[in-house]
């Protein structure tokens, strides 16, 4: 059978019930609600009986087959939840799943759930028999550019939307962490009623910010002032603010400074650059102050500053976190030859 996309997965599930699902990717969370949608989808057909199988280092391939054969006495249909943790069946794995799909049992639903798969998985002949013989579904996770209009998605769910500049907070926030996204998303539900959010609200549901100087460290980074800046760290390092939220409104001012400085340097007028970046009103002297000494090069460095800062952040690289947000903003505060804005 062809692949279905996640997006044709629903439709296709509401209008036909195939006898095979296998559903893998890189995250979870979508992996489960596609589970879980396809259990909702077998009780509502009918299917009373369902047996779950988690295929670990003992699990006996053979009880794959009678599961399939070993029916309820009173009759009915059944649901088979095939898990494998791994996505490594192993040889004798691999073989009882070709030979399962050659034969399949009247009656019988199957759900097979892997995670994310590597190139030499997908070419075994147990996933092409899988593919051939079921319907099969990757689910990624949506990148940075997607996440909003995910996350829009999700809130529409619940009766919700949100403006652009709270959806591009929330994604910077969880960005990689899809069950975060979840939690933030119901959390919204459970504060607030239907109709639109703004950023002040989203900021309040995922972290109470009143009592840090966050806005004034920003206010400093536009404005290059090195010794504001100083005590402005401490003051946050002091505060325990969440190192995640700092980093996003770092790594968000750095990336618009980014795109304004490019279109600058490609002789795109100021007006048109910062229209682009949907930079407005008084915010634009903060940003001609800052774009006059900073260069394409020095915010590209900064923005990979950033990403070093995220892995210490997520624990996956070492270094003094507090330091280097200290050295990321002088980075930022550095004097150069006037530019133009």
């Amino acid at each position: 059978m062809p692949r279905v996309s996640p997006a044709q997965f629903e439709n296709r599930l509401a209008r036909e019930f195939a006898p095979l699902y296998v559903l893998h990717g890189d995250e979870p969370l979508l992996v489960i609600e596609a589970a879980d949608a396809v259990r909702a989808r077998a009780r509502a057909a009918g299917y009373g009986e369902r047996e779950v199988l988690v295929a670990g280092g003992s699990f006996k391939w053979s009880s794959l087959t009678e599961a399939a054969a070993n029916m309820s006495l009173f009759g009915g249909d059944k649901l088979i939840d095939l898990r494998i943790p791994t996505g490594k069946p192993g040889k004798e794995g691999g073989t009882a799943l070709v030979a399962y799909c050659r034969r399949p049992v009247a009656g019988v639903v199957t759900l097979i759930t892997l995670p994310e798969l590597d190139w030499s998985t997908r070419k075994s002949a147990w996933f092409s028999a899988l593919e051939e013989a079921g319907q099969m579904v990757e689910f990624s996770s949506p990148g940075l550019a997607e996440l909003p209009a995910w996350i829009a998605g999700r809130l529409a769910r619940q009766n919700q939307t949100a403006t652009r500049d709270a959806l591009e907070f929330i994604a910077a926030h969880v960005e990689g962490n899809l069950l975060a996204a979840h939690q933030e998303i119901v959390k919204l539900s459970l504060l607030h009623g239907p109709g639109e959010i703004d950023l002040a609200a989203v900021q309040d549901a995922v972290l109470d910010v009143a009592r840090y100087d966050i806005e004034d460290f920003r206010s400093a980074l536009l404005a290059g002032n090195a010794a504001r800046l100083a005590r402005l760290t401490a003051a946050l390092r002091a505060e325990a603010v969440a190192a995640p939220l700092l980093l996003w409104i770092v790594a968000n001012e750095t990336r618009t400074l980014l795109q304004v400085r490019s279109a600058l340097d490609a002789g795109r007028s100021a007006d048109e650059a910062f229209k682009a970046a949907r930079v407005f009103g008084a915010r634009q002297s903060e940003y001609r102050a800052a774009l006059a000494r900073l260069s394409a090069p020095v915010l590209r460095l900064t923005l990979m500053h950033a990403a070093r800062i995220d892995r210490i952040v997520k624990g996956v690289a070492d270094g003094d976190l507090w330091d280097e947000f200290l050295q990321l903003g002088l980075r930022l505060a550095a004097r150069a030859p006037a530019r133009r804005a």
